[in-house]
């Protein structure tokens, strides 16, 4: 029966790897949307390697260890190809290696099924082979090297040869104390007596890798020390005591080691410097963002990103190709593999052999929790592997030894199991282990799902950027359809393009580096193609290429002849002009100076970002100005004295319902009556003196381009409110037009913290039969004159078409 179930299993690990090793052949072609490409093909050797040493391993397990139990082989197995086939596909060079690994780990593992499945001779040689472990982790602090070039030196070897001695010492530790306890139990001794010959020795491994600066793996073996004596003794105050010293060593560490400090520094709160230090940590979270519920696809994400994906952050890589659906699958693999370890320990046939299961399965799972949990978050980053999956082929030659052991211990013939007087220890154990697992899960659907589409939008996201490499973004296009942002280049290679630079401040920049602004980014959803498209369409595409499909065109309400003469008007000037329908909301012109071409990002983005000028800024909806005295027309048509009788009538209080990026209105702190406003919310407090009294709700973007309903017009985010009665917005129109002129008109005055401010605000009559309009001008400088002949000019021109 166990043969049978075995091979069920294995078979089923063979078919998902296959099928994730096609798919990863498949990759490029899939992403470029064309079949001529080069194919990934080198990763078919890593899965037939994997295939052949697994199945000759099956039949070994079968013959030799014929009552071995039937999950332990065929889940581990299936984690080691899944590893392989992820490291291959992130490094084919160190995926080879990794494959070299993993022939010498089943080689090993092969060649230890003939031993004798009551593993006395862990028992008998307990000290020679923990004082040999710790012998060799001592060399690494004289001959010790790092095959990276950098950092800790905790490997020893050369010529591209290297072996991590603190790995394989972590089973001798607990060999060691399974022994040991096994042994000494019976006697009954005190605490003292019992467990001093532990201590020390335990506190000479400890005490090296704190020497070598490996706070993971010093961690890993007080918890490990922990847990096995907590076994043995059912004593909880051994629980308390560890986790003090863990505290201890953390806050020392802290202050004590730069490189603990950094890590929990970056845990603790990594979006102060997602540019710096915490830079992985950022990275592995928008990896799982990226990977959402159901993944991007093997050979489909960009999991590279991420520095270190092959080892440390491999299940960033795993949840960013496959999702939250692949990551639960591989903590559920884990649970099950743990739960199976305690079976083993619980019925195996004495003592030694079941603190010898219970620790080598802690071993297991504490590593795993810790290394998942720095991936997501739940714990600072220890530096540790992911056991079977993570690159290393110290990490895994362990691995595979432990699995060895844990069938050996399960393959009790004819061996009843020992007396366990108090089964709750392992039942804790058990539970706290699973429990971290799911925790994990939990927290892998809160990046995933819950804040992932939050996540996605972050500027420091550059898989946003590759995306748009391969996805053509959606165009910007004025009232008449004229290109004013669009995209140029085939798939792979397309980039955006600005036909009419001079809007830049209003119309903003996709740019792999300076992230977006404007309206490309208030407009987002609807470009890169996750709005306005079918959901199966979205579906599909995600499912497919690991991408959204194909951005949407917007339709502005800018009329580009209008601009251009608003912009032509204000060459030189610093301010802003504003245009609008009064009665609709559209605005037609939106005219912020100086400004700057998105073009030049590349060479000057640096210079642009720090000019005293500032012409990132939308002067029209995200600049604020005091008010001074152009809020004058506005106090009197209200009637009231209160100037916040007039801001509430108004709408001056409250930042405007759009499309687009604006500020929010804020109060003079030196001058608690004087509000600072943008240009935009004075055009639309204006256009009620040309609509009769109703402030119209504001349109940017009027329609977009969906692929089943063509244009679908978008509707105004806010409403329109009654700000005047008719007759009293007409009369303060009517008061306000000059003779000879055939439009009201009126100039304010303001002084701001860095220049004097000159406002024109003017509109067509309440008597218009045409469209009726309103312009407001803003001008960072005291020139009344000015201001009017550009108000005057540009409303005239609209006026008379």
């Amino acid at each position: 029966m166990n043969r049978v179930t075995q091979g069920s299993l294995l078979k089923l690990a063979a078919a998902f790897l296959f099928l994730q090793a096609l798919i990863i052949t498949l990759a490029p072609a899939v992403r470029a949307r064309t079949w001529d490409v080069d194919y990934r093909l080198s990763h078919w050797v890593a899965f037939f390697v994997w295939g052949l040493f697994v199945l000759r391993a099956h039949q070994s397990i079968v013959r030799q260890l014929p009552d071995a139990d039937p999950y332990l082989f065929p889940m581990t197995s299936f984690l080691s190809g899944w590893g392989l086939l992820t490291v291959w596909r992130l490094d084919p060079a160190f995926g080879t290696r990794q494959a070299v690994w993993l022939i010498v780990s089943l080689l090993v593992f092969l060649f230890g099924l003939g031993l004798p499945s009551t593993l006395d001779f862990l028992r008998k040689y307990k000290y020679v082979l923990l004082s040999g472990g710790l012998l060799l982790t001592a060399f690494t602090l004289i001959f010790g090297t790092n095959p990276i070039g950098y950092g800790p030196r905790l490997w020893l070897g050369c010529c591209g040869l290297y072996f991590q001695p603190s790995e394989p010492l972590k089973l001798l530790l607990v060999a060691y104390l399974a022994a040991y306890l096994s042994d000494r139990i019976p006697i009954r001794l005190n605490a003292i007596p019992l467990l001093y010959p532990t201590i020390l020795l335990s506190g000479v491994a400890i005490l090296l890798l704190l020497f070598q600066r490996d706070l993971g793996t010093a961690s890993i073996f007080i918890a490990l020390y922990t847990i096995i004596i907590y076994l043995a003794t059912g004593r909880r105050r051994t629980v308390v005591i560890s986790l003090l010293i863990l505290v201890f060593m953390g806050v020392a560490g802290y202050y004590l080691v730069d490189i603990i400090r950094a890590r929990i520094d970056s845990w603790a709160n990594p979006w102060t410097d997602p540019e710096g230090s915490s830079y992985q940590i950022i990275q592995s979270i928008l990896a799982i963002a990226h990977g959402g519920l159901d993944g991007r696809g093997p050979g489909l994400g960009s999991p590279a990103l991420v520095p270190v994906a092959i080892s440390d952050f491999i299940y960033a890589a795993i949840a960013e190709e496959t999702g939250l659906t692949g990551t639960v699958g591989l903590i559920a693999i884990f649970s099950i593999l743990l739960i199976r370890g305690l079976r083993a320990a619980i019925f195996a046939p004495d003592i030694f052999r079941r603190l010898l299961a219970a620790g080598v399965t802690a071993y297991l799972g504490v590593q795993a929790l810790l290394i998942i949990s720095g991936n997501l978050r739940l714990l600072p980053l220890t530096g540790v592997t992911l056991p079977f999956i993570s690159y290393g082929g110290s990490s895994l030659l362990t691995s595979f030894v432990a699995l060895l052991i844990l069938l050996h211990i399960s393959n009790h013939v004819d061996e009843e199991p020992a007396p366990l007087p108090r089964p709750q220890p392992y039942y804790a154990l058990g539970a706290f282990l699973c429990a971290g697992l799911f925790v994990a899960a939990l927290a892998n659907g809160w990046w995933s799902i819950v804040r992932g589409p939050d996540l996605l939008t972050r500027p420091d996201n550059p898989r946003r950027i590759i995306e748009d490499r391969y996805v053509p973004r959606g165009e910007l296009l004025d009232r008449s359809n004229t290109v004013i942002n669009g995209t140029q280049g085939t798939t792979g290679s397309y980039s955006r393009v600005y036909e009419y630079p001079a809007l830049a401040s209003v119309t903003g920049y996709n740019h792999p580096i300076y992230g977006q602004g404007g309206l490309e980014a208030s407009l987002d959803e609807y470009l890169r193609g996750t709005r306005g498209n079918p959901a199966a369409a979205i579906w599909w595409n995600h499912l497919l290429y690991g991408m959204s499909p194909d951005g949407l065109d917007i339709r502005l309400s800018i009329d580009l002849n209008l601009q251009q003469r608003a912009d032509a008007l204000m060459e030189g000037q610093r301010g802003a002009v504003v245009l609008l329908n009064a009665q609709s909301g559209e605005i037609f012109v939106l005219s912020s100076h100086p400004t700057f071409d998105p073009a030049d990002l590349n060479e000057l983005g640096m210079e642009i970002n720090k000019d005293p000028d500032k012409p990132l800024i939308n002067r029209t909806a995200q600049g604020l100005y005091p008010l001074g005295t152009v809020i004058r027309p506005f106090a009197q048509a209200v009637t009231q004295t209160e100037l916040q009788s007039a801001y509430e009538a108004f709408g001056l209080n409250r930042a405007p319902l759009i499309r687009m990026p604006v500020a929010e209105p804020v109060t003079d702190t030196n001058n608690g009556q004087d509000l600072h406003v943008s240009p935009l919310q004075v055009a639309l407090a204006a256009a009620a003196f040309s609509n009769h009294g109703d402030i119209p709700a504001p349109r940017i973007a009027t329609a977009v381009n969906t692929p089943n309903d063509g244009w679908v017009v978008l509707p105004a985010l806010g409403a329109p409110r009654k700000a005047l009665p008719a007759g009293t917005a007409d009369e303060t129109a009517q008061s306000l037009i000059v003779d000879g002129q055939n439009y009201w008109s009126h100039v304010g005055e303001a002084e701001s913290d860095e220049s004097p401010i000159t406002w024109f605000i003017g509109g067509t009559p309440p008597n218009w039969q045409a469209t009726p309009l309103v312009v407001v001008v803003l001008l960072e400088e005291d020139n009344v004159q000015l201001a009017e002949e550009i108000g005057s000019e540009l409303l005239t021109a609209a006026m008379n078409p």
